[in-house]
Order: C-alpha cells, then structure tokens, then sequence
C-alpha cells in the first residue's frame, strides 16, 4: 500500500502527479529537481504536471530547468501569490490550472509574460478563486487562448480589450462584482460560451447579438430586468440561464419618453412623407443626421425615430412555455401596440404583439431552456 502523499508516477509515464503531498516545499522541491534529471535522458518526455495542494507560496525553481516540454501545469489549491519567472520557461505550455491560490496582487504574473512564447502556445487558462479586481493587461495580450476562467474573483468589469482574445471560445466571469458588459464582447467570432453568472449585471447590450457562434449564455443571479430583443440573432443558442434575476413580470409601457424636438420632428416628417432631397440641398450635419434614422418596429407602422423613442418591454413565448422579456423601441407612446384600440381589451399586451416576430422569436430560440 503506498504512503498518503506519496509520489505517483514512473520513469516513462508523460504525467507526474504530485497532488496533497505532507511534505514541505523545500522537500518538493528537491523532489522535482530529482525527477527532472531522470528526464533528461528519458525516451519519452514529461508534459503534465501535477502539484495543486501542496502548500506552495511560490512556483518551484526546478520548473525552468528540468520540465522544458510541459504542456500542462497545474498549482491549483496553494498559497501562491505570484506566478513567478519560471512560468516563462515553459515554452510549450498549453493549459496553466492556479484557481484557488492568492494572486491578485500587483506582480501576480511574470513581467514579460505578453511577449513570452507563452502568448502563442497558451490555450487554457483558469485564475478562478484568486483576488483579483482587475483583469491583468498582460492576459489581453494572450491572443491564443481558447479558455479563459476568471470565476470568484473580484472582478469590477471587462475591459473593452477582451476583445483582442480573438481566439476565445469559452470565457468564465462568474462569481464578480461586474455592473456592465462592454460592447467590445461582441466581437469575439468564435465565442460557445459565455457565463456571466452571480455579478450584478442590470442590461445586456444589443451587440452581443453578434457572437454568432454563441451556444450557452449563463446570466443568473444578476439584476436584469429585460433583454435587448437582438438577442434573438443569436441562432445557435443552445442554453440561456436566466434565474435569480428580477424579471419583469407585467408588460411596462412607457418607461422613458421626452419629446422629440423641432430637428427630429422635421427630419421625421421628410423621411416618413419621402420627401426628395440633395446633398447640395442640406448643409452636411442635416445631412448626417437624416441617415440616423431608426425604423419603428412596429409592423403596423410605418414610422421612423432618432434620437427620441419609447423604451417598451414586450414578452415573446417560446414552445408554449417560457416567456422571455425582450426590450424594443418605438418611435412614439401611441405606438405602443400594434392594436392600440384595443388596450382596455383584457387581451394581455404580449397577445397582441405581431405575429410574425412571435412565430421568427419561437422559430429562433426553440432550444433555448430558460434555468
């Protein structure tokens, strides 16, 4: 029977599992050094590596020198603070596990770490359970990584640079303080899943309709209130986890409405009326702003907005079953329905809505399961 802590691994295996040893670091440490030189003339080369709970408040020097194919690397459940220089030896190093440490701190990452081998060879990366409040510069620059878990940190919000992780397939935020989501999220192409989870999230904005390769959305437990109706883009969607958020449970007409003024009521007029114009007919400004214009869409009218409409909340079903609270914009109050004559009917505003965006909403979002 082997010893509680001992050592598993052999001479040709390519893993070294040295997990919740009861020795000190310095013993560790010099026990890796010893496996090092085994592998230096072994046929078969080490390239995972083992080591979460062992008390570790540093990364292990003889990591530079005696581990130089290692593909995965995992310290999760240490001490650590910082991942030190020996991190930038591993050349080759395609999954880094340190979730459940102590880093967040300034310095918790290797100075040079973006322009290291590490920002080609890095796949997957997981941070979660750490300090950190902010998401470090140098990890923005690491633009071929497919995984990125930052879950139970600290976190105050996304930087607009997440979206230089091009490569990014799965990207995990939960468990944060995060309030907004930038824009720049949805310029991620390649992007399955995103978990936004246990943060404190009130809007979700429309450009992440654009991740067209998006399959499960986790946004539970936040503080929303709607979704912007171009969340219906997202044709792949596979799963949308919506509980613990409070949800609109009544159709809310207008939330917001002031006036339009003088400029937008004219260039409303010209452009619902078509009124014919040049560009040697309108100064340039008058010009631009005309091209701003924003079709109701409501299918009963054929009105247009700019700068001023109505914020309306409007329920779509899905399969008979869920009802998801979509935000849309009007260009007017008397707007607000399709069948406006009809409002002291006891028929539900969401029954009244068009037809056909019910039957294109339920057509695109059949898969979705609403946790």
């Amino acid at each position: 029977m082997e010893e509680a802590g001992a050592v598993v691994a052999t001479a040709g295996e390519s893993e070294l599992n040295l997990s919740r040893l009861t020795v000190s670091p310095e013993t560790l440490e010099s026990e890796l050094e010893a496996r090092g030189e085994e592998r230096r003339g072994a046929r078969e080369a080490l390239l995972r590596l083992l080591l979460p709970h062992n008390r570790l408040v540093s990364l292990p020097r003889a990591l530079g020198s005696g581990f130089p194919h290692l593909q995965l690397l995992d310290v999760s459940g240490n001490a650590l603070t910082a991942l030190g220089p020996e991190l930038l030896a591993l050349r080759g190093l395609r999954t880094l596990l340190a979730k459940n440490n102590r880093l967040g701190g300034p310095g918790s990452l290797p100075k040079g770490l973006a322009q290291s081998p590490l920002c080609r060879s890095l796949h997957v990366l997981n941070l979660s359970g750490n300090c950190f409040q902010e998401v470090p510069a140098s990890l923005l620059d690491l633009r071929a990584l497919h995984t990125l878990s930052l879950g139970g940190n600290q976190l105050q919000n996304i930087p607009a640079e997440i979206e230089n992780l091009r490569s990014l397939e799965c990207l995990y935020l939960g468990g944060n303080f995060i309030k907004e989501i930038p824009p720049e999220l949805g310029n991620l192409p390649s992007l399955n899943y995103l978990v936004l989870c246990d943060n404190k999230i009130q809007s979700v904005p429309p450009q992440l309709s654009q991740l067209h390769s998006l399959r499960s959305l986790s946004l539970h437990n936040n503080l929303l209130t709607y979704l912007p109706r171009e969340i219906l883009n997202l044709i792949h969607l596979e799963e949308l986890s919506l509980r613990g958020n409070p949800l609109v449970v009544r159709f809310v007409r207008d939330l917001t409405y002031d006036p339009p003024t003088l400029l937008e009521l004219a260039a409303r007029t010209i452009k619902i009326r078509n009124i014919s114009y040049t560009p040697y007919d309108l100064p340039g400004n008058l010009l631009r702003y005309l091209s701003l214009a924003s079709n109701c869409p409501n299918p009963k009218c054929g009105g247009v907005y700019f700068d001023c409409c109505v914020r309306q909340i409007k329920f779509v079903d899905f399969c008979g079953k869920y009802r998801l609270p979509l935000m849309h914009y009007l260009c007017s109050p008397e707007c607000s329905s399709p069948c406006s004559s009809a409002s002291h009917s006891s028929t539900s505003q969401s029954e009244s809505d068009s037809e056909d965006e019910a039957s294109v909403a339920a057509h695109r979002m059949q898969k979705v399961l609403l946790g």
